[in-house]
């Protein structure tokens, strides 16, 4: 079972480096509030540079620390958020699912990450949004269809406003690099979603995703 644990004291057995990226407005702020707050502010000021913040994830008895790093989607910040890319051990690409435009831009995101990041870096493709299902103007395939091209861990869709996927999303990254970094993780049935597709080459695990999650959307 994993949940977050109040940050009394700054003990942890891992510590893991995630960043966010993707073009303005398609909600990575939003993302990242509610994984640290559980809270959705509608709305939100555009992210100057670069955010950070952090949750403890307890996954199979140990502390997962997640530093999460928001990075601006905007051009004029990018020589600064490159900057962010070395150190991290996960990126999550995001896109908003009612804005074709922030899709098309998935591929030079995914190449911005394997040009400035290490080698080993997780990349798991986020389309957020999905309660704006009479908005939508990308197809789940579609996303599935990129991130098996791109050789990406998982693909899933998330709602910030509907707290839908999103520590999904976060626990799935946790659990890969820990069986990368040589931990034994107790495989998890995940519940059959159509909005959440896991590569095959990932390691064993499975995320659990939300049950409060809406099928068909």
């Amino acid at each position: 079972m994993q949940s977050a644990e109040p940050e009394v004291e700054d003990s942890f057995d891992f510590l893991f480096k995630i960043i966010l990226v993707g073009d303005s407005d398609v909600g990575k702020t939003c993302m990242v509030q509610r994984f640290k707050s559980g809270i959705f502010i509608e709305k939100q000021q555009n992210t100057i540079g670069v955010d950070f913040t952090v949750r403890t994830l307890d996954i199979d008895g140990k502390k997962v620390k997640m530093q999460v790093w928001d990075t601006a989607g905007q051009e004029r910040f990018r020589t600064i958020t490159q900057s962010y890319y070395r150190s991290a051990h996960g990126a999550m690409v995001a896109y908003d699912i009612s804005r074709r435009s922030t899709f098309e831009s998935v591929p030079h995101w995914i190449r911005e990450v394997e040009q400035y990041g290490a080698a080993s870096v997780v990349v798991i493709l986020v389309g957020n949004k999905s309660d704006l299902h009479a908005q939508r103007q990308v197809l789940f395939e579609d996303t599935c269809t990129l991130a098996e091209k791109s050789a990406l861990l998982a693909a899933l869709e998330t709602s910030a406003k509907e707290a839908q996927n999103i520590d999904a999303a976060f626990i799935l990254m946790a659990r890969e690099l820990l069986a990368r970094n040589g931990m034994t993780i107790a495989e998890q049935n995940s519940h059959c979603s159509p909005q959440f597709m896991l590569s095959e080459s990932s390691h064993p695990i499975q995320a659990a995703v939300s049950d409060n999650k809406k099928c068909g959307c």
